[in-house]
């Protein structure tokens, strides 16, 4: 894994815009997307409640576990308010469990696990196995100049419906889950079901970054 940053337009080479982008606080891997967007020019926060949550212009998901965010959106009263805001136009991003969680429909869950309908797609949890399945591949990822970008999956999901207005941005090239359907977007949300925010490849943040500019 390459922890050194791709190289991307330095913070103050951006538009001078800076947008507040929560980073949703419950469990998982904030700390990295919190660096990886200041560094692509927003002003991060912490989200934990509905209070911090109606101050952002938009909100990164971050991966974890995806139950124990659900459960956890529930008792901080997060739950309603994330889905209101979602309908509402609100730009958001998940990677790994962020994108189960951003689906319409997941599979292999839990009878009981919440989600939030942010993109029209069905995701299937787990898909590619155990964490001593984890690997890493480079993808083609649309929308991303400067090559292929570096993929970590651990414990990921895949897409397995992708609806009508939803556009794939990355497939798996090769191997035994070549076409598997690994990155997507619809209108302003973005997932990923790798994490960007491990491997120093800020692109797919800057991406998102702009995304919220432009919202």
């Amino acid at each position: 894994m390459n922890a050194s940053p791709v190289a991307t337009p330095a913070a103050d080479a951006r538009p001078a815009s800076r947008p507040t982008i929560g980073v949703l606080a419950l469990q998982g891997d904030v700390r990295e997307h919190v660096a990886a967007l200041a560094h692509c020019g927003a002003e991060p926060v912490l989200v934990r409640r509905p209070e911090e949550l109606a101050a952002v212009d938009g909100l990164v998901i971050p991966g974890g576990e995806s139950t124990a965010i659900s459960n956890l959106l529930v008792a901080f009263d997060l739950l309603e308010p994330l889905r209101a805001r979602l309908r509402a136009g609100m730009p958001a991003y998940g990677s790994c469990a962020g994108m189960i969680l951003l689906a319409s429909e997941v599979l292999d869950t839990r009878p009981d696990a919440e989600h939030l309908s942010g993109i029209d797609m069905t995701v299937r949890r787990n898909a590619f196995g155990r964490q001593v399945d984890s690997f890493e591949v480079d993808l083609d990822f649309d929308g991303v100049e400067g090559g292929p970008v570096r993929a970590v999956f651990i414990r990921a999901p895949w897409v397995e419906r992708a609806g009508d207005d939803v556009q794939v941005l990355a497939t798996v090239p090769s191997g035994p889950f070549a076409g598997r359907i690994v990155a997507v977007r619809q209108g302003a949300v973005v997932a990923t079901a790798f994490h960007p925010e491990v491997t120093g490849d800020l692109r797919v943040h800057g991406l998102f970054v702009d995304i919220v500019r432009g919202a």
